[in-house]
């Protein structure tokens, strides 16, 4: 029987691939389905999350690895956005460091469960799940 981290390896690619398909299928309905417009880091993180959602699923039917080098930096560079969103909105201190010109201010909640998940948190926590499950991947 595999154990969990075997099957993770097994099937990151796959998992990595449903993980940006709701991230960026989210975005969407989040701002054409409920009309929540999204500020300049809410775009960053978008610029980041779409491109995975085409070679991931290829990769997984293929059982290519060697998509990591194209993906990985995507993931690793949207967490930054999107940490740093997530601080932005709850370090005050932040919230004048950088000004959004478009759209609601970065430092703006449309959702803040249980007082600490927002959606910059929710980003945060996908582009990390699909970083480590890259990472983990056995090279094939």
């Amino acid at each position: 029987m595999k154990t969990l981290l075997e099957w993770l390896r097994t099937y990151s690619l796959f998992l990595a691939w449903i993980i940006a398909f709701i991230g960026a299928a989210a975005t969407l309905v989040a701002e054409y389905g409920f009309g929540l417009t999204p500020g300049m880091l809410a775009w960053s993180q978008r610029v980041f999350v779409y491109p995975q959602v085409i070679p991931l699923p290829f990769a997984a039917y293929r059982n290519a690895a060697r998509v990591k080098p194209y993906v990985l930096p995507l993931s690793v560079l949207g967490m930054i956005f999107a940490l740093y969103h997530y601080l932005e909105q709850k370090v005050p201190a932040l919230k004048d460091a950088i000004r959004c010109t478009t759209g609601v201010p970065c430092s703006g909640h449309y959702i803040n469960w249980l007082g600490f998940i927002t959606i910059p948190l929710l980003s945060l926590l996908g582009f990390t799940l699909i970083t480590a499950l890259l990472i983990i991947r056995r090279e094939s």
